[in-house]
């Protein structure tokens, strides 16, 4: 779980690339002091490069006010290329007895240190622009839809974000999750 320095300022780079480039999500916010603490923290940077790795092009959206923590999300188009073709949880991927996808998005989503999108996260999201235009995303399931069965993606089709639901254990190529990430 460690980055080389050549790999950590390569990733440093990018993300500060895409911070210069959407200053409107982020007022107020220095890349310097963005950049200082993701350098102290390893394991964060780790999980960003993950996060772009697996095609997620994770981006500064803001500052938490109460906590002072810095918010990442998955800014890609369309849902992270690696992460399609999953299932909700390993729960719901135990339950399949045929044609089991390789993963899930819970279960990816803590192998990188992060956690999915919510429903008002994924809602923020796209005040920024238009997202999973031709694709959808896995988000995080309230467990009460999850103890039944369920649980839900969102896109955004016809101007607007749609949010759905689906046995937890199905899975489609356009489908994958996003993610969230605090540093």
């Amino acid at each position: 779980m460690e980055l080389s320095i050549e790999q950590q300022e390569a990733l440093l780079g990018l993300l500060k690339a895409r911070f210069e480039k959407n200053r409107n999500r982020h007022k107020g916010i220095t890349w310097a002091n963005v950049r200082a603490k993701l350098e102290a923290n390893e394991k964060k940077l780790w999980s960003l490069d993950h996060m772009e790795r697996s095609g997620g092009e994770p981006a500064l959206v803001g500052q938490d006010k109460k906590t002072g923590e810095y918010i990442f999300y998955d800014c890609a188009a369309e849902s992270p290329k690696g992460r399609r073709s999953i299932c909700y949880d390993h729960e719901a991927l135990e339950s399949r007895k045929a044609h089991k996808p390789e993963n899930s998005a819970v279960e990816m989503a803590a192998d990188m240190g992060i956690d999915l999108l919510t429903e008002e996260q994924y809602q923020e999201l796209q005040t920024f622009g238009s997202f999973d235009t031709k694709t959808s995303s896995w988000l995080k399931t309230p467990d009460e839809v999850r103890k039944l069965g369920g649980a839900i993606f969102a896109d955004f089709r016809f101007g607007r974000v749609f949010v759905y639901h689906n046995g937890a254990e199905s899975y489609y190529g356009g489908r994958g999750f996003r993610g969230v990430l605090r540093v």
